[in-house]
């Protein structure tokens, strides 16, 4: 049945099924020609995987994105960042990456941060003289640090399949955000010397003082969430809705420049989202389901641990076993199937349940810019003139920066641990 289980969604997956699809039909035969369970319990199974608290804050936080993107919050904040370092060798391509880590922090959206700093940057950076391919490349894979970057729906997720602390995970991520980001701009430095690549006017301090200004309404929404959190304020899940009401707030009365109708489109969108993100995880809790009841988990811990018991072999096998994954599925939906398979395996070894969701995070990160099904490349292909294949070339390079950023995060516990256990 297993076996059937996996070549079933596999076919499904590259015949251009939907993911929802190809995990929810695959699981749905392989009850019904293996078992005499009664189907009755795939709507079962797919209403519970997604009857969670925590998993309340993913429309908030899709929302939340959306508006900041229609309404004026994200250019402020990138016109801030450009009048810090946009002076600098590389600037313009440093301006992305932090753009994307700020972005990234307030709407916890990959694909939203594509589209809000990709679309303003890419034609500047083609006419700086960065190249279609190295500006399109950088920017479909810096936006995948607004995942690992708190609040990240991956770490929503995670938490609500795992029981572990959504509020531990939202601190561990801010280090290995960072390390992911700080990759990215030391090549983009690197790139630009290379090229040897012309350096913008250096802002004034008022001018920086004014963009600043500007922004820091923006600058505010992680300091709210964050803070209302580990103060005791808000759950991570009310954590959601106040940023949601907060970039309403901001983009409506402050910038003035969503009115109501606009505002009711972004809600429209975000409830579109949020349905895609839903059926997905509904669906994978069906396929999670399947494989626990076979015994999946314990089959493969004692596969892996009958190979070796050493934590980092254990580590290794995880995220090659996620890279592929997320090769086809998206981060979320991975969490769902994998999470419950490999938590087992990591406590018996010694790795901190906390690390491993950032390294499950961080893998889902990457999985948004790596073909064949990357998300991050077919909206980048939305905001430029290329073919999707020149895209995929053009995002090998980063994919082997973030690989380096994955293995500093996997191998050296405490980038992400540190954080939370102070604050303990």
């Amino acid at each position: 049945m297993t076996t059937f289980l996996f070549i079933s969604t596999l076919v499904l997956l590259f015949g251009s099924i939907e993911v929802y699809v190809a995990l929810a039909l695959s699981s749905t035969l392989a009850i019904a020609l293996f078992t005499p369970i009664p189907l009755e319990i795939i709507a079962q199974r797919m209403f519970a995987g997604i009857d969670k608290f925590s998993l309340m804050a993913v429309p908030f936080f899709i929302l939340a994105a959306n508006v900041m993107k229609g309404g004026g919050i994200s250019y402020r904040i990138l016109n801030f960042i450009q009048a810090t370092v946009g002076h600098k060798r590389g600037g313009l391509a440093m301006t992305v990456v932090l753009s994307c880590m700020f972005f990234g922090a307030v709407s916890g959206s990959s694909p939203a941060t594509v589209v809000a700093i990709g679309g303003l940057m890419y034609p500047a950076m083609v006419e700086a003289g960065y190249g279609k391919g190295f500006s399109i490349g950088l920017i479909a894979s810096s936006s995948a640090v607004a995942v690992i970057i708190p609040p990240s729906i991956g770490m929503i997720v995670y938490g609500s399949v795992t029981g572990v602390s959504v509020g531990d995970l939202f601190m561990a991520g801010f280090i290995p955000g960072v390390v992911y980001g700080l990759i990215f701009i030391l090549y983009s430095y690197y790139y630009a010397v290379k090229n040897d690549l012309p350096v913008g006017e250096k802002s004034s301090g008022r001018e920086i003082w004014e963009t600043f200004k500007e922004s820091a309404w923006a600058l505010g929404i992680p300091v709210v969430i964050i803070g209302g959190i580990y103060s005791g304020y808000f759950t991570p899940t009310e954590a959601a809705a106040v940023a949601a009401v907060y970039a309403i707030i901001v983009a409506v009365f402050v910038y003035k420049e969503l009115n109501f109708k606009e505002l009711v489109n972004e809600v429209i969108i975000s409830v579109e989202g949020t349905a895609q993100i839903m059926i997905l995880l509904a669906a994978a809790s069906v396929f999670s389901w399947v494989l626990t009841r076979q015994q999946v988990p314990q089959a493969l811990a004692e596969s892996l641990l009958g190979i070796s018991n050493s934590k980092y072999f254990i580590l290794i096998m995880f995220n090659i076993i996620l890279l592929i994954v997320g090769m086809f599925i998206d981060g979320a939906s991975s969490s769902t199937i994998l999470a419950p398979l490999f938590l087992p395996i990591a406590t018996s070894v010694g790795i901190d349940p906390v690390h491993l969701g950032i390294i499950m995070v961080v893998n889902g990160a990457i999985g948004m810019f790596t073909p064949p099904f990357g998300l991050n490349l077919f909206v980048a292909k939305g905001i430029t003139d290329l073919d999707i294949s020149i895209i995929i070339k053009d995002t090998l390079p980063f994919i082997g920066l973030s690989l380096i950023a994955m293995a500093l995060i996997t191998f050296i516990p405490q980038i992400s641990l540190w954080l939370p256990s102070l604050l303990k």
